[in-house]
Order: C-alpha cells, then sequence, then structure tokens
C-alpha cells in the first residue's frame, strides 16, 4: 500500500468504493466476538423482537470497522490522523452496505499535508447508515 502523494489527491476526488457482501447472521455472531461485543440485540432474534424490533441488527461498529477497512484500501494506517462518524441508521440482517468517499479540503498541519474526507456507508437503496470524517497525512 503506498500512501496517496499531494500531488496525485485533489478536492473532490472520488475514493474507489468498497462494495461488502450481505450482512448475514454469520457475520454478527463473528463480529460479536471479535469486539467482545456480545450484546444480545445483535445475536439473539427472540431478545430482539422482545425489544420491539424485528429482528437483529448489525453492530453501528461493524458499519465503522468497514469504514476503516475502506480507509486503509486508499491509504496505509500509519497515514491515518483523525477518523469519527455519526450512527445514522440501524443496518438490518440482509442489507448490502457500500463505503464511500471523496476530498473535501487539502490542508496542512504538523507539518504534513492531509487530506480531510467525508465519508460514509450507505445500503443498496441509498440508506445512509454512517456520516463520518477522516483526516489522512499525504506524502
Amino acid at each position: 500500500m503506498k500512501t496517496p502523494h499531494r500531488d496525485e489527491v485533489g478536492i473532490g476526488q472520488e475514493l474507489p468504493p468498497l462494495r461488502l457482501p450481505p450482512v448475514t447472521r454469520t457475520t454478527l455472531a463473528l463480529f460479536a466476538g471479535a469486539s467482545g461485543d456480545h450484546n444480545p440485540i445483535h445475536i439473539d432474534s427472540d431478545f430482539a423482537k422482545s425489544a420491539g424490533m424485528p429482528d437483529v441488527f448489525a453492530h453501528g461498529m461493524l458499519s465503522m470497522a468497514y469504514l476503516g477497512r475502506f480507509l486503509t484500501q486508499w491509504a496505509p494506517q500509519t497515514q491515518l490522523r483523525r477518523f469519527s462518524v455519526r450512527f445514522a441508521a440501524i443496518t438490518p440482517v440482509g442489507a448490502r452496505l457500500t463505503c464511500t468517499g471523496k476530498v473535501t479540503e487539502l490542508t496542512e498541519g504538523d507539518g504534513e499535508a492531509l487530506a480531510r474526507l467525508e465519508i460514509g456507508v450507505i445500503d443498496d437503496a441509498g440508506e445512509v447508515k454512517l456520516v463520518g470524517e477522516a483526516l489522512v497525512a499525504l506524502a
């Protein structure tokens, strides 16, 4: 993975999207184990229904983890300076997610050239699941 160079990055530039397979119950169980988040609302259908939900739904942090993968496919993890999100909607089982991003600003800080990115996760219906921002150091 090579660090994007400041001469190769422009405002409005879109990053290559990351399209993911459908979220499955197995995905949720594996993420619960990996993250240590065993909240039954994400893995126990009976519990989710008793809480008024139609079924289990994905951890918000699963979508954030996908965004982390998306960012580190564009630039090495060592170049990531800031990464924040706001959770916007629940992600049901079966959803097909896509991570997107574009450069919104080129700036400098602490002696580094930086790209500010607007990032997000949407499903196939276009519903926004996460919105956020990242700051990436450029070469």
